[in-house]
Order: structure tokens, then C-alpha cells, then sequence
């Protein structure tokens, strides 16, 4: 927009609000309101129906090279992969030959198909694409008559009632009668302009509806007949396919169920399409029975589980600091005792001399496993023969570390020994490994 029409919509802006809530006068032309709601009608279904025969015609195309591509993938699935050691028809030169060849025919037919179809859908854009279009660009002319016209209106009302002000002043000035002459004028050009515009669009608004129904009928009519052939060519050559891969005798769901056979069940007996994620992460728990880390476990696991638990966790491994620490406070408590005064020692000599100590119970770090060890924050259930089974918070001896925490460790808890991994997603994480790198 440029200046000069930017300071118009500021001065028509106040008269555009009174006329939007109806509010002082404002002119209304009863056959001009219904002419216009119907061009608002006929220019919504011009839209509609250009982008409709444009989604048809795309349509059409998307669904022959989408046959094409099935084709294709179904063909790519009948052939060995890529002659694998892990495909068990490698040695085989093709997987399937007849289905492989009944892919090849069917992409030729859906070919051919296209190219029979080209001039049909070529029609298509030429006789109902493209005139849509151009009645779309004279639609718009026509849209931009309205909006002047509405200008004008808005100037007509607008300069009217600054006149009829001036009028009805009882005492006018030598200033207001100068100002009433130029507004008289100024509403004589604006009624002017306005009745032209207004006169123009009730007298041609007609006009244009009958020729628009005009315009629709051949053009129904073409597209009509145009997507008869297409339908047709399309019946009659997928009609006349003789692929001997595929069986017509039968219906569809007859030769479905008779070609697919026992594959289904012989899928469902495959371990791996079974396979079961650990869950989600869940908080240490250092006692207490507690809820399953995997919902839908067995009762023995249950069992298991619990009377795991029932046994405790070993204690930790014997480490130095636990004597400095011991050190440490014993002599900060003989500190203490010395300072207390005189009264205390005194006391203490009046008993007597203190009994020997009793002899030293056998250790129970004597035979604790010295080596690294890592205390699991998540439970973790055997997957297979020869893994270790655990619980949140239990201490496990490493036997062996994988080189990275994506690979599988050796360690034992309770007697037992086994592998398990060093680091899976949600369901095992390492708080501190004691002489080992700790995964992160």
C-alpha cells in the first residue's frame, strides 16, 4: 500500500468502525447486499472447484506411481539380501522367480497404463484446470470493484454526515458557512463517484452469475465424460491382466489365506518378536520387598527375588579409610577423656585396675571379596542362561570388565556368578566400581 492509500484507510477508519457496528447512518443498498453475498458464493466454489479438479488430476498420477513403487518394494523383498551369509536363500540366484517376474509384468501394465492415460489427464488440466483459472482472474477484477465501491461508500457517509453537522449548527460563523459550502461539494463528488460504482456492480453482478452458469455447464459435462475414460481404460486393462502368478479363480480372501499359509504362526514362534524392554529407570532401593521393576514377571521370579532380599547384602569391603576413620575418632575421644580434670582420674584409681580385654571375635571381613566391586542402582532379571540376576542397591563382586560399558561384564553376588551388561538404556547404571573406570 502505498502513502497516499495509507493515509486514506487512517481517515476512513472511523467511519469503517460506525459502519462495521452499525452505528449513526450508513447507506444500505438491499439489492446490492444480496448481489454481493452471492458473489461471495460463486467466488468460494470458483476456489473450491479449481483445487478439487487440480487434487483430482494429481491424484490420478499419484496412484500409477504409487503402483509403480509397490511394485518395486515388492519386488526388492522377493530377492535375496544382497547375498548375506545371514539370508538362508543366498545361495539361491533368486527368492522368488515367479514373484519376482509377476512384479516385473505388473510395473510394465502400470506403465503402459500411464502413458494410455496421459492424454485423458492432459484434457483434465486443459479443458477444467486452466478455465477455472481464468474465471478465478476475473473473479478477482471483480473482487477489487467491491472493495472500491465499499471506499466509496465509506467517503459518501463519511462526507455526508460532516455536512449535515454544519447544517443543523443553529449560530454558523463566517468559518462554518465557508466550510458547509466546501463540504456540500465535497458530497456531491462523493455521491457522484459512489453511485457509479454502486449502479455499475447491481447492473453487471447479474450478468456475470448467468454467464458463470454458462461457464460450469460444458465444463461438468467435459469433466464428466473425461473421467468416464478414465475409469474406463483403467477397468478395462487391469480386466485384462493375465499374470499367471496370481490366481483369479478364487476370491480375494480365499487366495490371500491360501498364499499366505502358516506364516503367521511360524513368525509368532520366533523368540525375537517376543522381546520384552526392562521398563523404564526407577530410584534405588536399599530394603524392603518393593514393587516389580518389570510388570508381568513370573511368581517364581517373585520368589526368587524376595528370598534374595531375605538373605542381605555382604558388607562392604575392608578399605583403609574405614581404619583412619576409626583412628581418627578413638583419639579424638582420648583427647576428650584427658581433658575432663583430675575428679575423673581420681575416680578411676578408687576402682581399681581394669579387666583384660576380651578376645577378638573372628572377623567377618576375613573372607570379603577384596576386589573391585559396583553397587547396582536398578534391578536387573536374567535374560538368558548364564547372566546374573539382581536388585537395586545389591554390592557385586567384578570378575571382568568389558572394554566399554556397552559391553557385557562378569561378576558374582550370593555364590553366584554370571554376566550382565555394563550399561543399558533405562535399566542398569553404576553408582562407584572400586578400582575399575566407572561407566558413564
Amino acid at each position: 500500500m502505498s502513502l497516499k492509500g495509507l493515509q486514506k484507510a487512517a481517515i476512513r477508519a472511523p467511519q469503517l468502525f460506525k459502519a462495521k457496528y452499525n452505528l449513526g447512518e450508513n447507506t444500505k443498498d438491499a439489492v446490492y447486499i444480496d448481489s454481493e453475498r452471492r458473489f461471495q458464493e460463486l467466488e468460494t466454489e470458483t476456489k473450491k472447484l479449481h483445487d478439487e479438479s487440480k487434487k483430482y488430476f494429481d491424484a490420478i498420477n499419484g496412484m500409477l506411481n504409487h503402483q509403480i513403487e509397490f511394485s518395486k518394494a515388492i519386488q526388492e523383498i522377493y530377492k535375496p539380501i544382497s547375498g548375506r551369509v545371514s539370508d538362508p536363500d543366498s545361495a539361491i540366484p533368486e527368492g522368488n522367480p515367479e514373484g519376482i517376474r509377476a512384479c516385473e509384468e505388473y510395473e510394465t501394465i502400470v506403465r503402459e497404463l500411464q502413458a494410455t492415460l496421459a492424454p485423458e489427464l492432459e484434457m483434465i488440466e486443459q479443458r477444467v484446470i486452466a478455465p477455472a483459472d481464468e474465471l478465478l482472474t476475473v473473479i478477482k477484477a471483480v473482487r477489487k470493484m467491491t472493495v472500491k465501491r465499499q471506499h466509496k461508500q465509506l467517503d459518501f457517509d463519511r462526507r455526508r454526515t460532516t455536512f449535515k453537522k454544519l447544517q443543523d449548527k443553529k449560530e454558523k460563523s463566517l468559518k462554518d458557512e465557508k466550510a458547509m459550502y466546501k463540504a456540500e461539494s465535497e458530497v456531491e463528488v462523493a455521491t457522484q463517484e459512489f453511485d457509479y460504482f454502486n449502479d455499475l456492480l447491481k447492473d453487471e453482478l447479474p450478468k456475470l452469475f448467468h454467464l458463470e452458469r454458462e461457464f460450469i455447464q460444458p465444463l461438468f459435462q467435459s469433466f464428466y465424460y473425461m473421467q468416464l475414460n478414465v475409469f474406463y481404460t483403467l477397468h478395462e486393462r487391469m480386466q485384462s491382466i493375465d499374470i499367471g502368478y496370481f490366481d483369479l479363480t478364487q476370491d480375494v480372501e480365499g487366495a490371500f489365506g491360501k498364499q499366505r499359509g502358516d506364516v503367521q504362526e511360524q513368525v509368532e514362534q520366533l523368540t525375537i518378536v517376543h522381546f520384552k524392554a526392562s521398563g523404564g529407570r526407577k530410584p534405588a532401593r536399599f530394603g524392603g520387598d518393593g514393587k516389580l521393576a518389570i510388570e508381568g514377571k513370573s511368581p517364581s521370579a517373585v520368589s526368587r527375588r524376595r528370598s534374595n532380599e531375605s538373605l542381605g547384602s555382604p558388607p562392604p569391603p575392608y578399605s583403609s579409610s574405614i581404619s583412619s576413620v576409626l583412628n581418627g575418632s578413638s583419639s579424638s575421644s582420648m583427647a576428650r577423656a584427658n581433658s575432663t580434670g583430675s575428679s575423673w582420674g581420681a575416680a578411676a584409681k578408687a576402682k581399681g585396675a581394669a579387666p583384660p580385654p576380651p578376645k577378638p571375635k573372628p572377623s567377618r571381613l576375613a573372607g570379603a571379596h577384596t576386589g573391585p566391586t559396583a553397587t547396582a542402582l536398578y534391578d536387573y532379571e536374567a535374560q538368558a542362561e548364564g547372566d546374573l540376576s539382581f536388585n537395586a542397591g545389591d554390592v557385586i563382586e567384578i570378575t571382568q570388565k568389558g572394554a566399554t560399558e556397552n559391553e557385557w561384564w562378569s561378576g558374582k553376588l550370593r555364590g553366584r556368578e554370571g554376566q550382565f551388561p555394563g550399561k543399558t538404556l533405562h535399566s542398569i547404571c553404576w553408582r562407584a566400581v572400586k578400582g575399575l573406570t566407572t561407566p558413564r
